[in-house]
């Protein structure tokens, strides 16, 4: 009978610095490295495309999705019977390594205002999880496996997909670029609704959708909060509500299209036996 159980190194590699990824988050922000909170930091460089603070509170959640992604290798939560599960998540294990230490290491680079360093850092963060939801997408998985594995990699990639958009918006600030430019900030949202909308299509990625939604509705609350731009920017309200309404569709799509699969695989099944 084939091992179904992950091997030590995989489970070594992916916990230590999945681990080390949240120590230094929760520090960057106690202490706070270089004075200065990642909110504050985000504040020196002010954009059209940025969120309400309250947005970011997303990182708990895919860090919870994902603290459940590393109890399940080990077996806690997950069937020990299957060893396809095994293969998937050793297929994943480095990109998901590499995704951490980049984010460990953008932390740093980040707090100490080094947005170009930091750019670099989360595109690859972005490669990672390209990579890994690539994996994810291709796979006939479980109930247990989508909750699991694929679960908390959408939502993880869905965040960081608008989160990259919003650090080249950063680094262009940077470098003395005009972030309060009305239409280029229209532009900027509607590729991110293009890019995300694509990915939810091809991938029935509901998860994914959910944490671009969420990130929208962070900059609109931004937009429309007394504390933000106090709705200074009209087109981008209405370009932010529009974008919401199309991504909201697409996930009535993905829920209805993503039931029907599951009747013809039952169906399937059925007749096979």
């Amino acid at each position: 009978m084939e091992d179904s159980t992950v091997g030590n190194f995989t489970k070594v590699h992916t916990t230590v610095t999945f681990i080390v990824m949240i120590i230094v988050n929760v520090l960057a922000n106690i202490i706070p490295f270089n004075g200065l909170t990642t909110g504050e930091i985000s504040d020196l460089y002010q954009n059209l495309f940025a969120p309400a603070p309250l947005t970011f509170s997303v990182w708990t959640v895919i860090y919870i999705l994902l603290a459940g992604y590393i109890l399940y290798q080990y077996g806690f939560l997950s069937n020990r019977d299957s060893s396809f599960s095994k293969d998937l998540i050793e297929k994943i294990a480095i990109p998901f390594t590499i995704s951490s230490m980049a984010n460990t290491g953008w932390m740093f680079v980040w707090h100490y205002k080094s947005i170009g360093i930091s750019l670099v850092l989360m595109l690859i963060i972005l490669i990672c999880l390209i990579v890994i939801n690539l994996h994810t997408s291709k796979a006939e998985l479980s109930t247990r496996e989508k909750i699991f594995i694929r679960l908390p990699f959408s939502v993880y990639f869905g965040w960081i997909t608008v989160a990259t958009i919003a650090n080249i918006a950063t680094f262009y600030v940077s470098l003395g670029g005009n972030g309060y430019n009305r239409l280029l900030t229209v532009a900027v949202l509607v590729v991110g609704l293009l890019i995300s909308g694509l990915i939810m299509f091809k991938n029935l990625n509901l998860g994914y959708g959910i944490a671009v939604i969420w990130a929208y509705i962070g900059i609109l609350v931004k937009h429309t909060s007394k504390s933000g731009f106090k709705g200074e920017y009209p087109l981008i309200i209405l370009m932010l509500i529009l974008c919401i309404i199309v991504l909201l569709i697409a996930e009535v799509y993905i829920v209805v299209t993503d039931k029907e699969k599951l009747k013809s695989f039952k169906l399937f099944r059925k007749k096979a036996q």
